[in-house]
This record gives structure tokens, C-alpha cells and sequence, in this order.
């Protein structure tokens, strides 16, 4: 009752900054009239207030997250200044969009390292003092028959003309590895599990084969420049992968179609930043490993990465605390 009052009372508001913002997503900012601009602005405020007093209600989720869309469309408005052009959009992705959901969805990254972190040590132990087991662990065709080179000598065997295609086709098979690990959210989670779990079986596996073999120290070196963008990029499709069956086993106070619909465009947007992870991850391992560089500039590059990662994830994209607004509506009382 106090929400259908509240709602009847306030949708007006709420309407109108939909007008103007349709006005302004049309014909940028500048088509708005100056009385109109004040309006946008005085309408955003009071609709943040809205959806503050309407979360501190407990109000039905439908109602909290359109004021959520509303007062996120405004904000770009009335603090960018201008309607984003494409490139505004893109590096509004990368620098808060990409790395703010990876924190709020962190728990599942978490669950996917952790995962991966187990099967690794496992698959090391085992094969280290068993190596026959790693026919029993790793897929076929993964089980090197005979090391007697370097994992830098073995794999990356080729010419720095031929560096093109090779970074083409590991981009397209991390791009199909985390697919799959996000597409395995639709399984409730049991397919993403199980590639992440393989993927984790690998890394330890293949790790204690080069080292029964002696170049254990070669191995990570090598894998040091490109494998921690590109593990924790598998780890977050992992994660946008259980945070959609998230939506299906746990749809918590929603609908359970429309928490499959609101985890899915947030998924969405992890696998969109993951995709560019492993561009990058690829090109690295395409271009700059083929060449016989010092170990020392190899795990360089690889220390550099990670604490790349760490900084972009932990600190891009966080707001300062807003000013106090000094033109507020009065306060709405139920």
C-alpha cells in the first residue's frame, strides 16, 4: 500500500527525466534547451533520493532496479557533461564499467581460482611422482610422449614472421576455453566447473612434466609474460559462467526470470572485458615469446602484468564520495 502511494505519487518525476533523457539520447545534450538542462538535472536528484528512500522501505526489486537504470542513464548526463560518443562508451567500459562488476562479482572469481588453484597443486603432486598418471588426468593428446626440450624451444619453435597466426589461433582457443566456461552457467554451473577444473588440471600437470624433465624453471618463465592475464581472464569467464546459475538455483527475492536476466547482463559484461583480456594475453604469447629473450625479461614482463592486474581490478573505477547535493526535494514521507 505505502509503495502504491509512493509510486502514484512520484512516477510524474520519474517520466519526465525518461522524456528528457530520450530527447538527449537522440540529439546529444546540446538539443536540450537551457531551462531543460536545469530540469534534467533538478529531476535526476530528486529521483536519487527516490530510490534512496524507496531501498531504505524495502521496496519490491522490479521498482529498485528501474530506479537504479534511471538515475545510472542521468548520471552520464548530467555529469559527462555530453551524450558518449562510441570511443566515451568504450573507455567508460574499460576504466569503471569492467572492473567495478569484477568486484562486485568477485565471489565468483574467487570460487573459479580456488577451483583452479586445488586441481593444479593435485595434478603437480601426482604427476611429479607418478608421471604415468597424467594419461588419467590430462585429455588426450595434452601428454607430452617425450620431453626433451624446453617448453620455450617446444612450443614456440617458430619464425617471428609466423608470430601473426600463432597469436591468432591462441586468441581463438582461450576466446572458445572461456566461452565454454561461461557457457557452462546454463548447466547450473556443473560444465563451468568442469572446465575450469581441467583447465586447472593442465597448468599442474604439464607444470611437473617439464620439471621431471628439468626445465620446471623454464616452464613458468615461460608461461609467466602471458599467464596471469590470461588465467585470470579464464577464471572471471568462469565466474560470469556461475554467476548465471547464480540466477537459475538462487534467484533470492527476484523472479526467477528476472534473475536470470539481470545475472546475465551483468555475465555479459565480464565476458565482454574477458574477450579483451585474451587479445591481449595472445598477442603477448604470439609476439614477444617466440623471441629468446634473458628469463629475467620474460619474468619481468610477468611480474609487471600481474601487478597491472591487481591495480586495474582493486582501484579502476572506483567513485569518490559525491559532494552533499545542495538542491535536494523535500523529504517524501509515507
Amino acid at each position: 500500500m505505502r509503495q502504491t502511494a509512493f509510486v502514484e505519487r512520484r512516477a510524474a518525476t520519474w517520466e519526465r527525466l525518461e522524456a528528457l533523457l530520450g530527447k538527449a539520447g537522440r540529439g546529444g545534450i546540446r538539443s536540450l534547451a537551457p531551462e531543460e538542462v536545469a530540469e534534467l538535472g533538478r529531476t535526476y536528484r530528486w529521483t536519487t533520493s527516490d530510490l534512496a528512500y524507496a531501498q531504505g522501505r524495502r521496496f519490491d526489486a522490479p521498482l529498485l532496479e528501474y530506479l537504479n537504470r534511471l538515475t545510472a542513464r542521468a548520471h552520464a548526463y548530467v555529469y559527462g557533461g555530453a551524450a558518449e560518443t562510441g570511443w566515451a562508451r568504450v573507455a567508460r567500459f574499460y576504466t569503471q564499467t569492467f572492473p567495478a562488476e569484477f568486484r562486485r562479482s568477485f565471489a565468483f572469481f574467487a570460487i573459479c581460482t580456488a577451483i583452479t588453484v586445488v586441481t593444479a597443486v593435485v595434478a603437480y603432486v601426482v604427476c611429479r611422482n607418478h608421471p604415468g598418471d597424467a594419461y588419467a588426468l590430462l585429455p588426450q593428446g595434452m601428454v607430452p610422449p617425450d620431453i626433451k626440450k624446453s617448453l620455450h624451444d617446444s612450443n614456440f619453435a617458430v619464425s617471428f614472421g609466423d608470430s601473426p597466426e600463432m597469436a591468432s589461433a591462441i586468441i581463438t582457443n582461450n576466446i572458445r576455453v572461456s566461452f565454454m566456461a561461461f557457457a557452462g552457467g546454463i548447466t547450473l554451473g556443473i560444465f563451468t566447473v568442469y572446465e575450469i577444473a581441467l583447465n586447472g588440471l593442465m597448468l599442474g600437470g604439464l607444470g611437473a612434466l617439464f620439471e621431471n624433465a628439468g626445465f620446471g624453471r623454464d616452464f613458468w618463465i615461460t608461461v609467466a609474460p602471458h599467464g596471469f592475464i590470461e588465467l585470470t581472464a579464464i577464471q572471471i569467464a568462469g565466474g560470469a559462467g556461475l554467476l548465471l546459475a547464480a540466477g537459475i538455483v538462487y534467484p533470492g527475492r527476484l523472479r526467477r526470470r528476472d534473475a536470470i536476466v539481470a545475472n546475465a547482463r551483468r555475465a555479459g559484461v565480464l565476458v565482454a572485458g574477458v574477450a579483451s583480456m585474451l587479445v591481449v594475453a595472445g598477442t603477448i604469447e604470439g609476439f614477444f615469446s617466440p623471441r629468446r629473450l634473458p628469463e629475467s625479461v620474460r619474468l619481468g614482463l610477468g611480474c609487471v602484468t600481474a601487478v597491472a592486474l591487481i591495480g586495474y581490478f582493486g582501484w579502476a573505477g572506483r567513485r569518490r564520495p559525491a559532494a552533499p547535493e545542495l538542491d535536494q526535494p523535500a523529504r517524501l514521507h509515507a
